[in-house]
């Protein structure tokens, strides 16, 4: 990318901004996973109420990053949700329906569905707390989410999957959304 793709400015604000501030008001405690460079993120998060948790280990993929998040959450957290900070144009009403679908049924894992693809943001109950804290490596919680489709809920959503940030040719796609 050239630079930090977390940092890069989209429609006059930091990506990971975008994506935080989507999630803000849906969660009592929000925690953001910071690998060594964490002080630009922390800069471009500035007066938002987060927590930061540094991953010693981001080379270790994205599940180290979610294993150090899950750790990292409060006692008696009923639920959390894993969000990308390079995903900054979820639909606004993903988050709302993961947590009522969640609260409605119980379902242990809740995943949302665009025009048939699973996708991100996914929430996760305390149930699973111990086997997110046990992630490694770049599938991230994909093998907590496949180990037993009998405990995922899946919620339909008839728009395409949100982009994600992963390529200079991403980005230029987003900045003419």
């Amino acid at each position: 990318m050239g630079a930090q793709k977390l940092l890069l400015a989209l429609h006059g604000k930091p990506i990971v901004r975008w994506s935080v501030e989507a999630l803000r008001p849906h969660v009592d405690d929000l925690v953001v996973v910071t690998g060594g460079d964490g002080d630009g993120v922390r800069v471009a998060l500035d007066g938002l109420a987060v927590r930061f948790v540094e991953n010693p280990h981001p080379e270790a993929g994205q599940g180290s990053s979610i294993a150090v998040g899950a750790g990292a959450l409060a006692a008696g957290t009923e639920a959390a949700i894993v969000a990308l900070g390079d995903q900054p144009l979820t639909p606004p009403d993903v988050v709302p329906a993961l947590l009522a679908t969640w609260r409605r049924t119980g379902t242990a894992i809740v995943a949302p569905v665009y025009r048939g693809v699973q996708g991100t943001p996914v929430l996760f109950a305390s149930a699973v707390f111990g086997e997110l804290v046990a992630l490694s490596g770049d599938a991230g919680a994909r093998v907590v989410v496949g180990a037993r489709p009998e405990r995922v809920e899946r919620v339909a959503f008839e728009v395409a999957m949100p982009p994600d940030v992963d390529t200079p040719e991403d980005f230029a796609r987003l900045r003419v959304e």
